[in-house]
């Protein structure tokens, strides 16, 4: 059982959970996840460490509540606790001194750039940080990256923060400007390919952080098998993170719709059950 420390929503259906995990926390690197259970009976879902501090043996989660299940974490309160939580699971970032690097962030995917950002700092690294978002509540832990960060750039879609716009316009801008050794982008899908597509003519190494559907996190089940330079690999053991230019995004964005319907009616039902226990305790 790990238990709850803090629990706050740090932007539209978004919460942030610190949590008990000392095991966890003293083995976390940047870009691992891990694989939690709230309850006997509950669904696994992966989701990476955003932060972790070995000296309290804590680590941090954000998850944005779009199912059943981030929906129902989203319920628990600090004190709390989770069933299970596997991890620290995956392959860490590639961290050594590449020179000047760019992090590329699309709203709650930003988070996931947090310890990357600080372990390519420690290594002597140049960092601009580009983050993302439709709108400026959605932008998710700016003032953190503006510790570690050389150069912050900021893009929304409604212009509400920043420069109105799309992450690729501030990146091809600072690809043409500047020398860049590596672009790590985190995000949703459709952003970590535009991000692929615009690198690849300019010959920059490209990391991105894919998201299929996970299961069990050990390979066992082979739900999270992603398309890799016209090669099978599953995303729990051989990635999270690959080369971007080599993934098929559209194989994996056609897997991705694969239980839409079914996760909708899960959803659905979980908050029809949740209003009626509501409404009859009033």
């Amino acid at each position: 059982m790990f238990k709850i420390l803090e629990k706050h929503t740090i932007a539209p259906k978004v919460d942030m959970m610190v949590i008990d995990a000392p095991h966890i926390a003293g083995h976390a690197k940047a870009g691992n996840f891990v694989v939690l259970r709230i309850n006997e009976k509950g669904e696994r879902i992966p989701l990476t460490i955003a932060d972790s501090d070995k000296r309290k043996g804590t680590i941090t989660l954000l998850f944005q509540k779009v199912g059943k299940t981030t929906e129902a974490l989203g319920m628990l309160k600090p004190g709390n606790k989770i069933r299970d939580i596997a991890g620290p699971l995956g392959h860490a970032t590639p961290i050594e001194k590449f020179g000047h690097c760019v992090l590329v962030g699309g709203g709650i995917g930003s988070a996931t750039l947090y310890p990357i950002l600080k372990a390519l700092k420690d290594a002597g690294n140049k960092i601009t940080v580009i983050l993302g978002a439709r709108t400026k509540d959605l932008l998710v832990w700016e003032d953190k990256f503006r510790e570690y960060a050389d150069e912050m750039l900021i893009t929304t879609d409604d212009g509400s923060s920043g420069r109105k716009g799309f992450v690729t316009e501030a990146l091809k801008e600072t690809i043409e400007k500047k020398t860049v050794a590596v672009v790590i982008a985190v995000g949703p899908l459709r952003m970590m390919k535009a991000v692929s597509e615009l690198t690849k003519p300019y010959g920059v190494k490209t990391i991105v952080s894919l998201n299929p559907v996970m299961v069990e996190g050990t390979g066992m089940c082979g739900a999270c098998r992603v398309n890799i330079g016209g090669k099978t690999r599953f995303a729990c053991t051989d990635g999270p993170e690959f080369d971007g230019h080599e993934v098929d995004f559209k194989e994996l964005e056609n897997r991705l719709k694969f239980y839409k319907e079914e996760e909708a009616q899960a959803l659905h039902l979980f908050l029809t059950k949740k209003k009626i226990q509501v409404t009859s305790n009033e």
